[in-house]
């Protein structure tokens, strides 16, 4: 874990985090009025949480009077505390609250033949090329985790290396559901099968959940939920289990959902997703 400090900038910080693919965070102390490195000033925690949505201005203090918000772990029932919604974590009845401008949430619809990468040496369509003009000038996002080339759908982009870490983190166990047309008209056997589990080359994979959704003519419309995050996992259990893989959608990532959303289109990620997100890994 890395803790930034008066010798740590946010985007050196964020640096470290990428490169050695380590949490980080900051200094978890409220900043009690004091600026930050880039000569922010604190804010009023009320200021704060109206200008978040969470509440009106006055209603607020209320929340804060109650008991019912915390800063950095801490519960606040003073008026007036000053917070820097860049630095310090903040949550309301237990749920964490983004009131930090400069982070950034979104969910693309990732088309097959697209690498899942901000840039490509070979020149190969990314998903940088997807997004890149869409975003603020100067907005920097990296991918959570990744889909091969011949993978659709759901991939999480952020700036947010804390959280991107923990949504990859086997620890959390975050589940991801897909929607895989198969080759062979599958049936229960399937189910169980990937249910009880099928040995790999790198140990013994298992499927939270298995549906089927359709068969016709030779093909399935196979539905897997499964926590696990190893490379080509479904496709190489569907193989395994002799329903090799055809065409491959990511759907969810824990309670996010694709929906109708189309290939290559972006959209942030709402309160209640991003919300749901924290607390599925524990911030």
């Amino acid at each position: 874990m890395i803790t930034v400090t008066e010798n740590h900038s946010k985007a050196t910080a964020e640096s470290i985090a990428q490169d050695l693919g380590a949490d980080w965070i900051f200094a978890d102390e409220p900043t009690n009025g004091q600026d930050n490195d880039a000569g922010r000033e604190a804010v009023r925690l009320q200021k704060v949480l109206s200008q978040a949505g969470v509440a009106s201005r006055r209603h607020s203090e209320i929340l804060i009077r109650d008991g019912r918000v915390q800063v950095n772990g801490k519960t606040i029932t003073k008026q007036g505390v000053k917070v820097d919604p860049s630095q310090d974590v903040i949550h309301v009845d237990g749920a964490r609250i983004n009131v930090d401008e400069d982070k950034a949430y979104y969910v693309l619809n990732k088309p097959r033949g697209v690498q899942s990468t901000m840039s490509d040496e070979m020149g190969r369509r990314c998903v940088g090329d997807l997004v890149l003009g869409k975003l603020d000038a100067g907005e920097r996002l990296f991918h959570v985790g990744r889909l091969d080339a011949d993978t659709e759908g759901l991939l999480i982009l952020t700036n947010d290396g804390e959280l991107a870490n923990r949504l990859m983190h086997p620890k959390y166990e975050v589940s991801k559901t897909y929607l895989a047309e198969v080759l062979g008209e599958a049936g229960p056997k399937l189910i169980s099968t990937l249910r009880e589990g099928v040995e790999l080359e790198d140990g013994m994979a298992k499927a939270d959940f298995v549906r089927i959704i359709d068969k016709n003519q030779g093909f399935s419309l196979v539905q897997v939920e499964l926590h696990e995050g190893r490379k080509h996992i479904v496709r190489r259990m569907l193989k395994e289990a002799g329903y090799p893989v055809q065409r491959l959608v990511r759907t969810k990532v824990h309670t996010v959902q694709l929906g109708e959303q189309k290939p290559g289109v972006l959209r942030a990620l709402n309160s209640s997703e991003l919300t749901s997100l924290y607390k599925a890994v524990g911030m």
